[in-house]
């Protein structure tokens, strides 16, 4: 019993981050499951089968607070659902091992991009409106579902940092887009596993117990993601990107390093994370100062002229 309930609350805390920043669902839950004995495939399995249930209540939560682009969900969703049955029927038969470090490096590559680029410039204004185009959603989501069978976790972790760093959506779109997608990943996995697998080392009572615990947090994490501000969620998605993908790096066996560095470089990346993102609310905070005092320079300009003219 305790056990379920640990696993329920592992599935609140995981669906509050990753409906707040798009993205460490699976990569949370999956961890769970390995680290008290299930074996790969089964431990997506059970993840899959669980954000069925709750990606449907995120993508409607974050449909009613406004924070989904539907064209984008329809150009990623697709490629994604064939990636994510592919993934799932190689990871049923094959082990993944060699590929995780290269795209650990890949990610932790984005992440750096992305925590440097909102803590110096905020929110990238560059393009932001300009559509994202199918020849680069299509293979996104190929690669993102695949990745995200295979690994127990990935549709947030790649498509995530690769839209933001486009600049062409806010980032709360790029999230509520991101997880309301996440649906028709979910469902092609778990199809993928149950024609592979069948029911083969799934536990319905933990399936059921992180769906709970994921249908509470997702109404709050789609609100969350509506209210902080943007230049402060791109910096706190980059910070958890380095971090969960130099943990990945070191697990890999790329590095022999010692406890005592690996544990130095840990409190490094939380340091300087904390850094990035202390500077960046605090540019927030001038930011917001600047626009009130234009915003009451301009209503007096607009009282004054009005004077003028009585």
């Amino acid at each position: 019993m305790k056990t379920i309930i640990l696993i329920g609350i592992v599935g609140l805390a995981a669906q509050l981050v990753d409906g707040a920043l798009g993205m460490a669902y699976g990569v949370t839950t999956t961890t769970l499951l390995l680290a008290i004995g299930t074996n790969p495939a089964a431990a997506s399995a059970t993840v899959h089968l669980a954000e069925i249930g709750t990606t449907f209540i995120s993508g409607l939560s974050h449909w009613k607070f406004g924070n989904v682009d539907w064209t984008v969900v329809r150009r990623i969703a697709l490629p994604g659902a064939v990636g994510a049955f592919v993934g799932a029927t190689v990871l049923s038969n094959l082990s993944t091992e060699a590929a995780a470090p290269v795209m650990a490096l890949i990610l932790l590559g984005l992440g750096l991009y992305i925590l440097i680029r909102f803590t110096v410039q905020g929110i990238p204004r560059g393009n932001l409106g300009k559509p994202l185009r199918k020849r680069f959603l299509a293979p996104l989501g190929l690669l993102a579902g695949f990745v995200d069978a295979t690994g127990g976790g990935g549709w947030g972790p790649v498509g995530t940092p690769a839209i933001l760093a486009s600049g062409r959506l806010e980032p709360r779109k790029v999230i509520g887009s991101i997880d309301t997608s996440e649906f028709v990943i979910a469902l092609a996995a778990s199809l993928g596993f149950l024609f592979s697998l069948g029911s083969q080392g799934i536990n319905i009572g933990w399936v059921l117990a992180i769906l709970a615990g994921g249908v509470v947090a997702a109404p709050l994490a789609a609100w969350l993601v509506r209210h902080v501000p943007p230049r402060l969620l791109g910096a706190s998605v980059g910070g958890i990107i380095v971090l969960t993908n130099t943990r990945s790096l070191f697990r890999s066996g790329w590095f022999e390093l010692s406890g005592a560095v690996q544990a130095t470089a840990y409190v490094t990346i939380v340091v300087a994370w904390v850094g990035c993102f202390a500077f960046s609310l605090k540019a927030y905070l001038q930011d917001r100062e600047n626009e009130s005092a234009d915003k009451i320079s301009e209503e007096a300009k607009t009282n004054a002229q009005e004077e003028i003219a009585v």
